[in-house]
């Protein structure tokens, strides 16, 4: 196996976080890596890759929000719970020793709206995580990613938007943007 246990972040205003995170995976996936992938703030089978996700051995997606926008000024007490929720299940996923990757969709997203508090994802991921017999790849997406996260990855790519064809009114696209 790859030397794992590296922590890569994906921010931005532009598209493409979760997208190449799905690449990261699936190019795991056919080197026989177990992958996890939890999808805070998203509840919807819908999205194109939780559809596909059945189809890659070594995949596991879970999604751990509900199908509304989160009012990222005011969230809802059902929003903190939620990613709460999620957060335990992403150290569980991390902890067990059964995933090499592990992906945090939106976690950024999470932390910036305040439903997760930062100072534990950081000190879970810098002190806890290390301990583990396995250390697993993290991989945290999402717009805002704060400074604490940005200084604790090995690798961060941000993602900025030059045009959007939203700018249009255009609708999300199925396959293309869900």
């Amino acid at each position: 196996m790859a030397n794992l246990g590296l922590v890569q972040v994906y921010t931005g205003d532009g598209k493409g976080k979760t997208t190449a995170s799905l690449g990261l995976a699936f190019r795991a996936c056919g080197h026989g890596f177990q992958v996890c992938m939890i999808q805070f703030m998203k509840d919807n089978t819908e999205y194109g890759e939780f559809k596909s996700s059945i189809n890659f051995p070594g995949l596991t997606l879970l999604q751990v929000g509900r199908n509304d926008f989160v009012n990222l000024k005011n969230p809802e007490e059902i929003d903190k719970k939620l990613a709460q929720d999620g957060w335990n299940k992403a150290k569980n996923a991390i902890s067990s020793g059964k995933y090499d990757i592990v992906i945090l969709d939106e976690i950024n997203v999470a932390i910036a709206c305040k439903i997760l508090d930062v100072h534990s994802v950081v000190s879970f991921l810098t002190e806890d995580r290390m301990t583990l017999p396995k250390i697993p790849e993290i991989i945290l997406t999402g717009r805002y990613a704060p400074p604490e996260i940005i200084n604790i990855a090995h690798l961060v790519t941000e993602m900025k938007e030059i045009r959007h064809n939203y700018s249009t009114e255009m609708e999300s696209r199925q396959g293309i943007e869900f």
